[in-house]
């Protein structure tokens, strides 16, 4: 097969942006104060918004099975 572009909207796109977006809202002044921010901005993502992250992938993980591995973004819309 030929190269596969990464989907712009994986579902770690999502949670990835959302933590860098909160941990860099101000620069961290040191390593330790990265760490802290991380861990408080994962304490802080609501359940529901991790219970659905989870779904979308878990239907992201049958639609590439059902594609053998290939593109499904249409797939996912339909």
């Amino acid at each position: 097969g030929g190269p596969v572009n990464w989907p712009i909207n994986s579902p770690d796109f999502y949670l990835w942006g959302y933590l860098k977006n909160v941990v860099f809202e101000e620069r961290p002044t040191t390593r330790e104060d990265m760490q802290d921010r991380v861990r408080q901005a994962c304490a802080a993502i609501p359940r529901q918004t991790l219970l659905k992250t989870v779904r979308h992938f878990q239907r992201r993980l049958t639609l590439c099975l059902q594609a053998n591995g290939g593109n499904f973004e249409q797939l996912l819309h339909g």
